[in-house]
């Protein structure tokens, strides 16, 4: 990546840095204000804006995200799904599981859609007010039209059906599930319609009370999630909302899972990625993350060949001319100068809230800032890729935060660089190997 610091606005909200900063000092990707952290990402910008543009004008788009464990990969699709939000679009981020969402089981991954459904006004999870707010819209729609108000509920059910249409054709209970709750909401039977919104968003055990009044039988399958899908996009679309940016992380773990369920998994995924090819999900962007042992290794994408194919990218060129319109986006990791100019980023934006801003920066100044990045990486076996994690926790939790509340403190003289088992995740600890548990970071 850049060793350039990356340009971030000239004045930051004091929420947007808190924000930020509460996550970092957590060891977590900040959920949003990325831009102000953004290193190396600028080339893709362009390449990336026009997808998402085409995606507001009723395309689909599919993009595959490689890199290593630590290069950012969930830090890029939340900086992408940061810039769809501001486009208008809703965003989703969903964990690939084997045990909680299986990829090979659609309806689960729907389900974590819905749970996870945010737009630029509502927060996770953002369904049921997309749903109300359609409502709205098609009841607007009936009143520009020109009809006596009393006339205005049977005109919406008219849309209704008119806007699902081809909805319809693939899964009819999901216009029927709409139905049932406008129904239920207009007898101010609210437990019903609670019910029928879960149904609505995949949820198993919904109560067969609930489900024989608004006309609908049985739980999501596997086949059906495609149909509601279908209808949840064209909700989106008729209430206002650009698209929907969907993000399938760590798609890697299907290499861990049963060899059956594994091969479904991965033809599931081939599936899914010919409907977004086919136009069938007009609104949709669509992300995949993976590891490069994922897209190249046996036991992942090359183990179902057509799904090879679509994937099949050519990364044998100088990352400099990577093409950041084909199917696979590669993330170079983070070297250490790019470790180093994030560290500064970081660094500064946390003295432009501090109260004592002149003693944070030259308390940590730029020479302690690297040293700092070669300790953490040190630490993890030399390995800078998988080191941003924990030297923006170490950094913010341990270094900023003492100088921003303690006068006196110094870290060169005060604080000794600790890097324990139980802080780390699963590839920081691989990577650290036998390396000690303490580490004195030797300054001049």
């Amino acid at each position: 990546m850049s060793i350039e610091q990356p340009k971030r606005p000239t004045s930051v909200s004091a929420a947007r840095r808190r924000d930020v900063i509460d996550a970092l000092r957590r060891g977590a990707v900040p959920e949003s204000g990325l831009d102000l952290l953004a290193t190396g990402l600028d080339r893709f910008e362009a390449a990336l804006d026009a997808e998402l543009d085409a995606v507001c004008s009723g395309s689909s788009v599919f993009k595959a995200v490689r890199g290593e464990y630590g290069s950012g990969k969930t830090f890029f699709t939340r900086w992408l799904g940061e810039r769809a939000k501001r486009r208008g679009f809703a965003v989703a981020e969903i964990q690939i599981s084997e045990t909680e969402t299986p990829l090979h089981k659609l309806e689960t991954v729907y389900r974590r859609l819905t749970e996870r459904l945010a737009t630029p006004g509502f927060p996770p999870s953002a369904l049921r007010p997309v749903v109300d707010a359609w409502f709205y819209a098609l009841e607007e729609d009936a009143l520009a039209s020109g009809v006596a108000e009393e006339e205005v509920p049977a005109t919406v059910d008219r849309l209704t059906e008119e806007r699902l249409t081809e909805v319809s054709r693939h899964a009819p209970s999901f216009a029927a599930a709409l139905r049932g709750y406008r129904k239920a909401q207009g007898e101010g039977d609210e437990a019903s319609a609670s019910a029928v919104m879960a149904w609505l968003g995949g949820q198993p055990h919904v109560a067969a009370s609930a489900r024989r009044a608004a006309g609908v039988r049985g739980n999501l399958d596997h086949f059906g999630a495609f149909g509601f899908l279908q209808g949840l996009l064209t909700v989106l679309r008729d209430s206002g909302h650009a698209g929907l940016f969907l993000v399938l992380d760590e798609v890697e773990t299907l290499q861990r899972v049963r060899s059956d369920a594994r091969d479904k998994a991965l033809n599931a995924l081939r599936q899914l990625i010919d409907e977004v090819h086919s136009g069938r999900f007009p609104g949709l962007y669509l992300v995949i993350t993976g590891t490069p042992a994922f897209y190249d290794g046996q036991q992942g994408v090359q183990r179902l060949a057509p799904l090879a194919q679509r994937l099949a990218t050519d990364f044998t060129t100088d990352p400099r001319f990577d093409n950041p319109r084909a199917v696979q986006l590669r993330l170079p990791g983070f070297t250490l100068d790019s470790l180093v100019a994030l560290g500064l980023t970081i660094r500064d934006l946390y003295a432009s809230g501090s109260v004592a801003p002149e003693r944070v920066v030259a308390s940590a100044d730029d020479a302690y800032v690297s040293d700092l990045a070669r300790a953490v990486g040190g630490a993890l076996g030399g390995r800078v890729g998988v080191a941003p994690r924990l030297f923006l926790k170490k950094l913010v939790g341990d270094v900023l935060d003492r100088i921003d509340q303690f006068e006196d403190f110094d870290p060169r003289r005060h604080y000794a660089l600790t890097v324990n088992a139980s802080e780390m995740s699963e590839v920081e600890r691989n990577a650290a190997a036998s390396s000690a548990d303490e580490i004195d970071l030797e300054l001049p």
